[in-house]
């Protein structure tokens, strides 16, 4: 995992400013709604706050001589997947805790950014492992994004559909698609720069790319309702054998929240339920949603080779990448989903708005060794049955999302804003 050099003071204000952020996401809820858990894939909002608190005090705190926990109970409560910090409490049963209540996780919060804030002011930037606390505050931006998308389906649940916020969408853009061609080549993939990355990102190695086109914008609502009256859902002809009987057993017959009404779709957003817009990405559809839309469309998903490719040769030499993240959506009053095909300004867009399934399954780079220690749990252990999806999504924030960022989901996972971009 890489970073660039840095100073103290800059990492305590990008530490204050992730962490700022966690709690502007969470001021729209009640203290109930945080406690739920809708179904195993999901967490409740309290404990992503909890356990991104643990993070940092388990991993960078603990260490520091005389630092006394917030509560010992914790370590068990809110460790994850980490096998090697010591037993965890199971997943699926976040939810059936109901204390720590909010405000104590709060406290909890609050005791953890004091104890990091008095590191900051007396350590200079090498002993506070600038290393560390990269992974820990991009770490915290990855559950923001399960904030956002865990509880979206915990309301999605309440018969009452209530919005997390009632905010108006952003402009739409979108237009008819067009093919970008690459020729045969090989061409360089993984991290290369001395900024963040995470080890899955590694290391730089050569492949080759055959000759290609690639969609110049995702597959929008309308594309894919022409895909659902051609009766794509209904025919296992352009569905995996995993994906046809999972679509059967689940009952699928259009994306995650869509319903239909007075014969119109209707989608349940973080605004509340609207009606679908035709022009907007299409998005939570899983893996094999997407490949059965791929092959009814003639079409295919992109290796995550070709999609990186196409994504670094689109951006510009400004580290600001263009497209829809949530902590612009949420400074200008705009409801967190994506609304944007492709650019704004009509061009192509690799970023933001809907993670983008690739035919990739999440497999190590050649040479890949996962780092020593606990945070060598972080990602090499779930390289299996799991397929990569790029480009970030309207849950993401924008300084959190890279070309080579490698984000990975089981095939039938639909609860995140996924969505399709087309190869051939």
């Amino acid at each position: 995992m890489v970073t660039t050099s840095t100073t103290a003071a800059e990492l305590a204000e990008r530490y204050l400013r992730v962490r700022s952020f966690s709690d502007s996401l969470v001021a729209p809820l009640t203290a109930e709604d945080c406690t739920v858990q809708s179904m195993p894939d999901t967490s409740p909002t309290r404990w992503h706050l909890a356990h991104t608190t643990w993070f940092f005090e388990t991993f960078i705190l603990a260490q520091q001589p005389g630092y006394e926990p917030f509560d010992q109970e914790f370590t068990y409560l809110f460790n994850s997947y980490y096998n090697s910090v010591g037993k965890q409490f199971p997943r699926p049963n976040r939810g059936l805790v109901s204390r720590p209540g909010l405000a104590r996780v709060k406290e909890y919060r609050a005791y953890v950014d004091e104890q990091m804030q008095q590191l900051f002011s007396v350590g200079d930037a090498n002993e506070l492992q600038p290393g560390l606390l990269e992974i820990g505050l991009n770490h915290e931006q990855q559950h923001q994004e399960l904030i956002l998308t865990d509880i979206k389906h915990v309301l999605s649940c309440n018969p009452m559909l209530p919005a997390y916020v009632e905010q108006s969408f952003a402009a739409t853009a979108s237009g008819p698609p067009s093919w970008q061609c690459c020729p045969e080549k090989v061409a360089q993939f993984g991290h290369a720069s001395d900024q963040f990355c995470f080890d899955n990102e590694l290391p730089c190695h050569q492949a080759l790319l055959h000759d290609h086109e690639l969609a110049d914008q995702t597959v929008t609502c309308g594309e894919f309702i022409q895909f659902i009256d051609a009766g794509g859902y209904q025919n296992p002809k352009y569905w995996l054998s995993l994906g046809w009987t999972t679509a059967q057993s689940e009952a699928w017959d259009a994306p995650l929240y869509w319903v239909k009404q007075d014969e119109q779709w209707m989608v349940f957003t973080l605004a509340g339920l609207v009606p679908v817009n035709e022009d907007w990405p299409v998005c939570h559809v899983s893996y094999f949603e997407a490949d059965a839309f791929a092959r009814w469309h003639g079409s295919r998903l992109p290796t995550e080779f070709e999609w990186e490719h196409a994504a670094a040769d689109s951006v510009s030499t400004s580290t600001t990448l263009r497209g829809q993240f949530a902590d612009h959506l949420m400074a200008d009053g705009e409801t967190i989903h994506p609304t944007q095909a492709m650019g704004a300004d009509g061009q192509r867009n690799f970023f933001g708005g809907v993670w983008e399934w690739t035919s990739s399954s999440y497999a190590a780079y050649p040479g890949y060794c996962p780092p020593a220690g606990a945070l060598g749990e972080y990602n090499g252990k779930f390289m299996c049955n799991q397929y990569v999806l790029r480009g970030g999504s309207v849950a993401s924030s924008h300084d959190h999302i890279r070309p080579t960022y490698r984000n990975f989901f089981p095939p039938s996972a639909r609860w995140q804003f996924s969505g399709i971009r087309l190869a051939r």
